[in-house]
């Protein structure tokens, strides 16, 4: 079967992978929408509206979080289903489903399968695509089981074996995924995890749920393959450091900007807050758990999150963002030209100038989107600003965190929401998918250059 083509017409031209994957993942949208809208689907056996269901199957599928309704008060044990199907398929890449189909009828992967695969999480090995997709789907599933089992042990003596299941595999796909809905609603709706934000065995599971989630497919696979540090690519030695050290800086900022706020962790004990502080670090790089109230942090608080959220995982993760390595590549970029240097280099290897383009096309994107995004909120729904721009990185870098606004927002502004939702898990991609094709014209003349004062 090929995947680009219409069989109908070979005058069309073929989709590109781009397109593709902009349309797989539309479809998987409008599907899911089309499910929620079911009466069954709801608790209360009525049909949630057009505007609830499309919102929370783009979140789903875009592996968000963000929701204008409380998940376990609006949604059947089938509605939850079709989140936690949504959610997986939007985490994991819907090419892993695919691969999973054609694995088991043991049909021959061609070309344009491949191209897709590789791409999907991040690769333009197109030979290794089929190895490590299969790689990809075993790890996931069994990091999940794992997950999954660790706490429903936990959850079973509070909530007894049925429940504690339940909770257990749902929580445990959704932190992998770093989608960050919850069904703790039956508890209070719309808390999230914050009875559990000082809870060391259910921050600490989903913590490493949401980092080896967001650490990257490739990461993975050349972690598990090559066992030396020494051995490991510049890339991957740049994720595993820059991961570290934003954990370990998001832990003692949040601990030290929140310390004293009796409405987030300055009532808990000192080892609580380490561990709220570390659980909020972990879940604001795009996973969307709420371990504390959002909006009732310090502006301190508020300003680390839109940072870190804004920075989010790994590329070819289940996480979104402008990537770990992105930002660090910039910041490098930085520190060498403050220093005067005309190359960046790291691990003795110099980054091209066409990563570091690359870079700063992407980051530019997500500012500026970023800040007319919160614009528009502010302007359209009478939040202030800071607000505006929680919520508009939030879904942007498909965070899913909040300060309680989501559900008050206008209609303009959370259409804008759902744009932002789809642009931050597909509309990055796409464009990280331009990057890595090689250019297929040069220019075959070159204007003279011209001097500019900068700064």
């Amino acid at each position: 079967m090929n995947f680009f083509t219409n069989q109908k017409s070979k005058r069309r031209k073929p989709l590109n992978i781009s397109q593709f994957i902009s349309l797989v993942f539309l479809g998987i949208i409008i599907l899911g929408t089309f499910l929620l809208l079911l009466p069954f689907s709801s608790r209360n056996g009525e049909s949630c509206g057009l505007r609830i269901a499309i919102f929370t199957a783009t979140s789903a599928t875009c592996v968000t979080g963000l929701s204008l309704v409380d998940t376990w008060t609006q949604w059947s044990g089938f509605g939850q289903a079709v989140l936690l199907g949504l959610i997986e398929i939007g985490g994991l890449g819907f090419m892993s489903a695919a691969s999973l189909v054609i694995f088991s009828l043991k049909r021959k992967v061609n070309i344009n399968q491949r191209m897709v695969m590789a791409q999907s999480f991040g690769s333009d090995n197109l030979f290794s695509a089929t190895r490590i997709q299969k790689s990809i789907i075993k790890y996931c599933l069994s990091v999940e089981g794992i997950g999954a089992l660790l706490l429903a042990i936990r959850f079973f003596p509070e909530y007894g074996l049925k429940k504690s299941v339940v909770l257990g595999i749902f929580h445990s796909i959704s932190a992998f995924c770093n989608a960050g809905f919850d069904i703790f609603g039956f508890e209070v709706p719309g808390r999230s995890l914050i009875k559990f934000g000082s809870d060391p065995a259910v921050c600490l599971i989903l913590s490493f749920l949401i980092i080896i989630g967001g650490l990257g497919f490739l990461v993975w696979d050349e972690i598990g393959s090559n066992h030396s540090p020494k051995k490991w690519s510049v890339y991957t030695k740049l994720v595993i450091l820059t991961t570290a050290a934003l954990l370990f800086i998001g832990t003692v900022l949040f601990c030290i900007t929140e310390w004293n706020n009796p409405l987030t962790i300055g009532k808990m004990s000192v080892p609580g807050k380490i561990i709220a502080g570390f659980f909020q670090s972990a879940t604001t790089r795009t996973a969307g758990f709420a371990g504390i109230n959002q909006g009732a942090m310090t502006e301190g608080g508020k300003a680390i999150t839109i940072f870190l959220m804004f920075i989010g995982g790994s590329s070819g993760s289940t996480a979104g963002g402008l990537k770990t390595v992105t930002f660090i590549v910039l910041f490098l970029f930085l520190y060498s030209r403050i220093r005067g240097n005309k190359s960046v280099n790291i691990f003795n290897r110099t980054i091209p100038n066409k990563s570091i383009l690359d870079a700063v096309t992407v980051s530019m994107i997500m500012v500026i989107l970023s800040f007319f995004g919160s614009t528009v909120i502010s302007f359209r729904s009478g939040i202030g600003f800071t607000e505006g721009l929680y919520e508009s990185v939030s879904a942007l870098a498909t965070v899913g965190l909040s300060t309680g606004i989501t559900s008050s927002l206008s209609l303009p502004a959370q259409l804008l929401m759902i744009i932002y939702m789809y642009f931050g898990r597909v509309g990055i991609l796409t464009v990280s998918i331009g990057f890595l094709k090689n250019d297929s014209s040069k220019a075959n003349h070159k204007f003279a250059e011209t001097n500019l004062l900068i700064g």
